[in-house]
């Protein structure tokens, strides 16, 4: 699943006419670069889920018919329950979700995902790069690491960022209902159980949420 429905409030006056999974880095727009990234893992299902100024992103997505457009209306779901909201589509565990507003360069991030991927001890495993080796991520780090690879979100000590990339057992989401809600909560319960873990990206990443991650990103890639 691609997330494209988020409002895109950090990016300003710029997603004014368009969306922000349509504004462009290096002559592409970010959705592109997502689209690009998940194609080359070929998956056989794919889901972009949409809601502000959703017909732009139907009609950008219009060619594709591989992927499927979900539209959340009336009201936006937020990142956990627009996971849930995609599983009829989306089909049996595990699923791997992808943030639109992440830029990419080096190993595909579904094969490092996949590598570390081990159920029978995991419940989510989320991709993450240091705080030090992020472009255009502003303010601290989302995780702290121990040892063995488990994330905690701890307030000290959190110099790992989540790149927008991870893969997950939905089985978890049923216990939080319908509606709109974050997937930061399903983290949560999952760490509770000792269950949530991190894999570090070894390539680089940018994130593009913002103008200046836009900068950032167009920087990255241009000199590589």
């Amino acid at each position: 699943m691609v997330y494209a429905a988020g409002f895109g409030t950090r990016m300003g006056r710029l997603v004014a006419r368009k969306p922000k999974p349509l504004l462009e880095v290096a002559g592409k727009p970010l959705l592109e670069h997502a689209l690009e990234v998940v194609e080359a893992a070929n998956f056989e299902t794919v889901v972009v889920n949409a809601h502000y100024k959703a017909d732009s992103i139907v009609r950008f997505l219009e060619d594709r018919p591989n992927v499927q457009v979900l539209i959340e209306a009336p009201e936006i779901l937020e990142t956990g329950g627009g996971l849930a909201n995609a599983l009829p589509i989306l089909g049996p565990n595990p699923v791997f979700t992808l943030n639109s507003d992440a830029v990419w360069r080096g190993p595909s991030p579904f094969e490092c995902l996949n590598r570390d991927w081990k159920p029978e001890k995991m419940d989510a495993l989320l991709l993450v790069v240091s705080l030090a080796d992020s472009h255009g991520h502003q303010g601290s780090g989302d995780f702290s690491m121990s040892s063995d690879g488990q994330l905690r979100r701890s307030v000290a000590a959190r110099g790992l960022v989540y790149t927008g990339a991870q893969i997950i057992n939905t089985d978890l989401l049923a216990e939080f209902g319908s509606g709109a809600y974050s997937i930061v909560k399903v983290w949560e319960s999952v760490a509770a159980k000792q269950r949530l873990f991190g894999a570090v990206y070894d390539g680089l990443w940018a994130d593009a949420g913002t103008p200046h991650g836009l900068e950032r990103a167009n920087s990255m890639l241009a000199a590589c």
